[in-house]
């Protein structure tokens, strides 16, 4: 029999130690260190599994003798998610798709693989629903359910030997967190086991050529459940965001080996499960017929595409001792410090003021290229001034009231264009070299420009 040897893993990071401790070096969490019994693997499973990134022995090679020919991307059919995963599907790629609970993982890799089952092998390993689940679910949502395997089994081991006997070239593993290896002591869903059972199929994919989807859970805080680790052993990591109040999802790239990270796509949940929409800046820019203050829009640079959103804010006077700064969609901090520099640079002064500030459609923006808006919003709103129907704005805001260019200036202009903008205030940077056709461009270098601009 094997020994067994124990360890002690913080299950916020995975981090190892050799005694117990109360607070983890690395992550500085409280009471996250466990006890974890480990012990050697077997041979009889180790011994045809050598390797990790699918070589069958161990040689040299100069970078530009490797064939590329053998691993040729097939679509997944559904293009928002081929945009994501950097152009479709990689045999022999892990990809990892998070969500909260109700996002709609499940129902969308149920779709996947119900469409690929019809060109290609595809086997559909479901550990947390009975087959009976799945098969009313896909009954409900309509889909062709004749070619697609499936299987409702826990055990990495027997999940891997039947899968050598069906041969799949797409296999879903749903979810990573209750699958289990029958060497690691723990029970499923610990560190050890989320760990080891990610690593043994990341390793089973490579070595056959099966592209894997697993899907995994996420923590209270909205990140991925599970050590660090998990997220560096995988080659495609995506998170499926959207609240249960919104009929649009939103699958974003984080980590893609195969391809551009933070790439975008968007759903419609509907009664017969999950729709691709094409053009998500229409569906952004449903504004209502009444025109008020608070109003922008804004073009934001989304992986490899442009996109038009509305950004909302509201300055109302505050009856607290401190004033309220709320933001939802953005960056909280980044709206505090964006106040300041329109104290310092711009003359209006909101240290009495209660500021909020959402991005319609439930988009969540990340890059710097919202600050000008975000700012003409803000003065909207506190000036009571409505901002132009057609006009959009784009620029990234300096702390000594400079207007910074962006990435991709006139393919955000054309964007614009193409959905009846007419005018536009960007930055200095970023004129274009040739007039955008049917659009007025103001180009601006500071803040106080901006603001005489309106």
């Amino acid at each position: 029999m094997a020994k067994a040897k124990t360890a002690y893993v913080c299950t916020d990071c995975g981090a190892d130690y050799m005694r117990w401790l109360g607070q983890c070096t690395e992550c500085k969490a409280w009471n996250t260190i466990t006890e974890v019994r480990i012990t050697q693997p077997k041979s009889s499973i180790s011994a045809d599994r050598r390797g990790f990134a699918g070589a069958t022995s161990a040689q040299v090679q100069t970078l530009s003798d490797v064939n590329l020919d053998d691993v040729p991307r097939f679509s997944s059919t559904y293009q928002e998610l081929d945009r994501v995963l950097g152009g479709g599907i990689v045999p022999g790629s892990a990809i990892l798709i998070g969500g909260s609970p109700g996002a709609g993982k499940s129902t969308l890799l149920l779709q996947v693989m119900c469409k690929l089952a019809e060109q290609v092998t595809a086997l559909y390993v479901t550990g947390e629903e009975s087959l009976q689940q799945v098969a009313l679910r896909a009954r409900r949502l309509g889909l062709p359910v004749d070619k697609l395997r499936m299987l409702a089994e826990t055990s990495v081991e027997t999940i891997c030997n039947l899968a050598d006997r069906e041969k799949p070239r797409v296999m879903v593993i749903d979810s990573i967190q209750v699958m289990h290896l029958a060497d690691i002591q723990s029970a499923p869903g610990s560190v050890a086991q989320v760990r080891e059972s990610a690593a043994f199929l990341t390793r089973y994919a490579k070595q056959n050529g099966v592209a894997i989807f697993m899907v995994g859970h996420v923590t209270k805080e909205g990140s991925l459940a599970g050590p660090k680790v998990l997220e560096h052993c995988i080659d495609c990591s995506v998170m499926l965001e959207g609240s249960a109040d919104s009929r649009f999802r939103t699958l974003r790239g984080s980590k893609n080996r195969f391809g551009p990270a933070n790439e975008l796509g968007v759903f419609a949940m509907t009664g017969q499960g999950l729709r691709e929409v094409s053009n998500p800046s229409a569906i952004f820019l449903q504004r209502g017929e009444e025109h008020g203050s608070g109003s922008v829009v804004m073009v934001i640079w989304e992986g490899t595409r442009p996109l038009l959103v509305e950004l909302q804010a509201l300055v109302d006077a505050s009856q607290l001792a401190n004033p309220r700064r709320v933001a939802v969609g953005t960056e909280t901090t980044r709206l505090a410090m964006l106040l300041a520099v329109l104290h310092r640079h711009g003359g209006l002064h909101m240290s009495d003021q209660d500021v909020f500030v959402n991005v319609v459609g439930g988009v969540r923006v990340t890059e710097t290229g919202a600050d000008l808006a975000l700012l003409l919003a803000i003065v909207s709103s506190f000036r009571e001034i409505p901002l132009p129907r057609d006009l959009i704005v784009f620029g990234e805001v300096g702390l000594s009231g400079e207007i910074r260019p962006v990435q991709n200036g006139l393919a955000r202009l054309n964007e614009a264009a193409k959905h009846g903008f007419t005018r536009a205030i960007v930055p200095a940077g970023n004129r274009p070299k040739e007039a955008v056709p049917g659009m007025t461009v103001t180009v601006v270098k500071s803040l106080q420009e901006a603001l005489e601009a309106l």
